[in-house]
């Protein structure tokens, strides 16, 4: 008997109650919906935003402690994406790699 519905994704892992994929070993966090509609209102949403995703609702059975009965992702999660660090311009000995002026000339100076 089906008591609860899940999105999966092409990779084997399921949307989140966190508005995240997660790999399905901690069913807890996985988002389920005890109507199909719904899910399918939630995987047509994300697939708006992601055109790569291929998606698909999954029919689950709820276990003894209210959790999905669901098979976890063999395939490990991509890891979120680190802010970008800004790379060191200075050389060897310390001094800044471009000596250059970067001025902008204010109106009316002739630009040389």
């Amino acid at each position: 008997m089906t008591d609860v519905f899940v999105i999966r994704n092409q990779l084997g892992h399921y949307w989140g109650k966190s508005k995240t994929w997660v790999d399905g070993s901690q069913p807890k966090q996985v988002m389920r919906t005890a109507h199909r509609d719904e899910a399918v209102n939630t995987l047509f949403e994300l697939s708006s935003k992601d055109i790569e995703l291929r998606g698909d609702i999954v029919a689950a059975e709820l276990s003894e402690r209210r959790e999905p009965i669901i098979e976890a992702s063999q395939i490990p999660l991509p890891m979120e994406p680190e802010a970008e660090l800004v790379p060191n311009t200075a050389d060897e000995d310390g001094d800044a790699a471009n000596e250059a002026s970067t001025e902008i000339p204010e109106r009316g100076e002739p630009v040389a």
